[in-house]
């Protein structure tokens, strides 16, 4: 890759920047595009949006940015959208600094500002180049997702308005889902859920190492598809079914795996009545120490989902005493052996946790690990 280095004002920057939500954002006269599709949303917030601009006003020297050079002499920031995009707003008039925005400064100030000298590396290479160097000097900063990574290699119509739903601000799928799902639009957390419950959904990356190959393969199979219609469909039948399911919302609720428990569950018919009765008492039960993990053992049945609270070192030493280190499941079928060391017996509930046995000293017996997981298991 060729690399060149240029000093550009920022006057000569912002000339012509323009933020369109269906042509992208360009400055440089047109010819600079800000942020290409490999590029994450505008995601600084306000101190460090004002942070560039005092930088500049200071005349201190902001970080080198590099910019990619196409074939028909136009340019596409590789790195340094941020910073670009702060300052071109700032010089459109789309926010202040404290109390002065850019038509507030004089004319010398106003000046200053344009004619500050930007360091930009101008770059040369074909597509898969500007990509490995995109990765290599995005290492600093604002640290690009892997969601983030996968849009620049899935490019295409149903990227496009995939993004639209899932990766703005305020966008369809945050304002229907933003008590359910984790993280934030713009650095494509959203979409990544849904990318995630979707490709699991389809049963795809099956017999790929790469934890995200699911994500990835149905990327590859929509990415020329003209609209994301089918994943949208899907993440809203998702968070629809769980609103219908769970009738109460819990701060819980948020950020749990609901494309699995949708994908197996929502043929079936619910007392959601009966579903709330029980969650509630599951959720003032001290035995419970995971609380998210009401929701899919409410469906599944499953205690691992609870991590119920375990018997202390101290509870289980005193019932170990008490018994004499003797298993009273080996006593009960006659075998040989019957004592063991503390390490060889686990605590047990003697009224199971299911039925309403506590963690308790008085609700402990001391089992061999076999008589004890085999208990466990039925």
């Amino acid at each position: 890759m060729k690399i060149e280095l240029h000093e550009i004002s920022v006057g000569e920057i912002a000339k012509g920047y323009a933020d369109n939500a269906e042509e992208g954002v360009v400055g440089y006269g047109g010819k600079l595009n800000i942020r290409p599709k490999y590029q994450r949303e505008f995601v600084y917030d306000n101190e460090k949006r004002n942070a560039v601009i005092q930088t500049i006003v200071k005349g201190f020297p902001l970080n080198v940015m590099y910019w990619a050079r196409n074939a028909d002499g136009s340019f596409e920031v590789l790195d340094g959208q941020q910073r670009t995009i702060s300052f071109c707003q700032y010089v459109a008039g789309d926010f202040s600094v404290g109390s002065r925005g850019f038509h507030n400064l004089t004319e010398p100030e106003q000046k200053r500002i344009l004619e500050y000298k930007v360091l930009v590396y101008f770059c040369e290479g074909d597509e898969d180049e500007k990509l490995a160097w995109f990765r290599i000097i995005n290492i600093a900063g604002e640290k690009l997702t892997e969601q983030e990574l996968r849009n620049a290699t899935y490019t295409g119509p149903w990227l496009t308005h995939a993004k639209s739903i899932f990766s703005k601000s305020g966008c369809a799928a945050y304002l229907l889902a933003k008590d359910y799902v984790n993280g934030s639009p713009i650095r494509q957390e959203f979409l990544e859920t849904a990318l995630d419950w979707m490709g699991k959904s389809l049963r795809l990356g099956a017999g790929k190492r790469e934890p995200d190959a699911h994500i990835k393969d149905y990327m590859a199979l929509r990415q020329h598809a003209p609209d994301a219609d089918e994943l949208w469909t899907y993440f809203r039948n998702v968070i629809e079914w769980v609103k219908r399911t769970f009738v109460t919302y819990r701060k819980e609720m948020k950020g749990i795996n609901w494309g699995a428990l949708y994908d197996e569950f929502h043929g079936q018919t619910f007392d959601t009545a009966a579903l709330e009765e029980r969650i509630a008492a599951l959720m003032a039960d001290d035995d419970v120490t995971n609380k998210k993990g009401i929701y899919a053992y409410v469906l599944t049945g499953r205690e691992k989902f609870l991590n119920i609270r375990a018997f202390t070192e101290s509870q289980k030493r005193q019932a170990y005493e008490r018994q004499g280190g003797v298993c009273p499941y080996c006593v009960r079928e006659g075998r040989a052996k019957t004592h063991y060391a503390l390490g060889e017996m686990e605590g047990d509930h003697i009224t199971p946790w299911c039925e309403g046995g506590k963690t308790s000293a008085e609700n402990l017996q001391m089992l061999c690990k076999e008589h004890n997981r085999t208990k466990s298991a039925r």
